[in-house]
């Protein structure tokens, strides 16, 4: 790992630890005086410094790594962990390429997520080849969700000029907590001449409907208070920040229409969620409830998905809140949502972690469950996850059911209410989790479906073990002889 200036992690780490500079400096054999250089950045952190730190404290390669790197550092690994990418490459020399190209690391990165989204629409194209001819909508497997995804992704799931931009259309209308869905179509209809119109008769599954051309919105009926003002507030970023909403889809390059349509309306929810929840107040609220989501809905007067996930958006520079990562699944292990604050990596192929407690909510509707896990990298974290369920507008119609699943590293952990009572630093009680089967090297997994893509499996038909796929690890036991097959 190259030398570089990183006082402030440094400087960070040991804020953490409850240490002076002087106790400090002692642990890892400095003076006081080349530690007080190191956390003002006048000398750089050596890569003896950083063999002490890992000795010392456990910190990981990637810890003085910018959030963003750790990402693109995960997502580069995940790449070359395909044998028809690579045969394996040390973390040490991914690392290095991030550090000195991380522009090219990046481009590395979007050409594997094409070449992955070109495999998927090849395996459709050939499952589909006996169609008959009108019935394949070939566009629609580009994927743009995944292109939207990971334009927030990318960003850490916080876009400055349109949370800024919000907060101060909330300040302009001067919104009252308990009035926000009224002063908002006051703002509607006095500034943009749009009128909105509630109705009951909107096709099944249909929220929100704008006409330019009557200059009227059609709101569900069935639509709480707080939801009706999401969708008049994104209508909202339409009308007062279109220029603005076009050059953020413009800035992410999508590769599809459909890709950019996406980007617009995820980029116009992004401002409603930052209108109705404003960022400084938001932020202040949420930590007096020392981030009680349960809280914050009764104070917000809106959903549980919708206060998690502005949660996960607090990351606005010099003025940020805890670092969550925020996901939405179903039962059946699909990730529609992921974000991350953090350094967290969602892997895109293979499915999750089965022992990842947001699984285990789906068991206990809408109970909120607790789980101090440890990923594969040596990091602990707390997941705080529950489920949420749309309710049907009609008898007969099905509900929507999903498990939300809010994380942060437990170094910040102690910030929230969910911490109350949990060791975060015991690593023999934490649920071992990782990224995905095909991602993760824990050799004695008992949930283990599939073997890791960049391991050699050990295969002895004379052996058997709690997990089905041995995998070849240095000083492991030799395989049993062979027994002379009966005839």
């Amino acid at each position: 790992m190259t030398a570089s200036h990183m006082g402030a992690r440094l400087r960070r780490l040991r804020e953490e630890k409850g240490l002076t500079q002087a106790a400090f400096a002692t642990s890892l054999g400095l003076s006081s005086s080349y530690l007080n250089q190191l956390e003002r950045d006048t000398r750089p952190v050596t890569s003896r410094v950083l063999t002490t730190l890992s000795e010392v404290y456990g910190v990981d390669s990637t810890f003085f790594a910018s959030d963003a790197d750790t990402r693109l550092i995960a997502e580069l690994t995940e790449a070359l962990t395909d044998p028809q990418v690579s045969s394996g490459i040390p973390t040490s020399e991914v690392i290095d390429l991030v550090q000195a190209h991380p522009a090219l690391a990046r481009a590395f990165a979007v050409l594997n997520q094409r070449y992955r989204n070109s495999a998927d629409l090849l395996a459709a194209l050939t499952e589909a080849r006996n169609l008959p001819a009108g019935e394949m909508d070939n566009s629609a497997l580009a994927m743009p969700h995944e292109e939207v995804r990971d334009y927030f992704y990318q960003r850490q799931n916080y876009i400055d000029s349109l949370d800024t931009a919000a907060e101060e259309l909330t300040n302009r209308i001067r919104m009252n907590r308990g009035d926000v869905r009224t002063e908002l179509e006051n703002r509607l209809s006095e500034t943009h001449g749009v009128r909105v119109v509630r109705r009951v008769d909107l096709p099944d599954g249909l929220w929100h409907r704008y006409s330019a051309e009557e200059r009227r919105l059609d709101l569900s009926a069935h639509l709480t208070a707080g939801q009706q003002a999401f969708r008049v507030a994104s209508e909202l970023a339409f009308l007062e920040h279109g220029d603005l909403l076009d050059q953020l889809v413009a800035d992410g390059a999508f590769s599809s229409p459909a890709a950019n349509a996406m980007g617009l309306r995820g980029l116009a929810n992004y401002f409603a969620a930052a209108v109705l929840m404003p960022y400084e107040r938001f932020l202040d609220t949420a930590e007096d409830f020392r981030y009680d989501v349960e809280r914050l809905m009764t104070f917000h007067a809106t959903g549980y998905e919708t206060v998690c996930h502005r949660l996960s958006t607090l990351q606005r520079p010099g003025a940020s809140g805890v670092p969550f990562s925020f996901v939405r699944v179903d039962r059946a292990g699909n990730m529609s949502k992921r974000q991350s604050a953090s350094g967290v990596h969602f892997t895109t192929s293979g499915g999750t972690c089965p022992l990842w407690n947001i699984y285990e909510t789906f068991s206990f509707p809408g109970k909120i469950m607790r789980q101090v896990a440890e990923t594969t990298d040596g990091r602990m974290h707390l997941w705080v996850s529950r489920t949420v369920t749309t309710r049907p507008m009609r008898f007969g119609q099905s509900r929507k059911t999903f498990a939300i699943g809010l994380g942060c590293e437990a170094r910040h952990a102690h910030r929230t209410v969910y911490a109350q009572g949990l060791d975060l630093n015991d690593a023999d009680a934490a649920t071992k989790i990782g990224a995905g089967c095909r991602m993760c090297e824990r050799p004695a997994c008992p949930q283990r479906a599939f073997p890791p893509l960049n391991r050699t499996l050990s295969v002895d038909a004379h052996r058997s073990a709690l997990s089905p796929y041995l995998l070849d690890e240095p000083g492991s036991p030799a395989p049993s002889p062979a027994l002379p097959l009966r005839p």
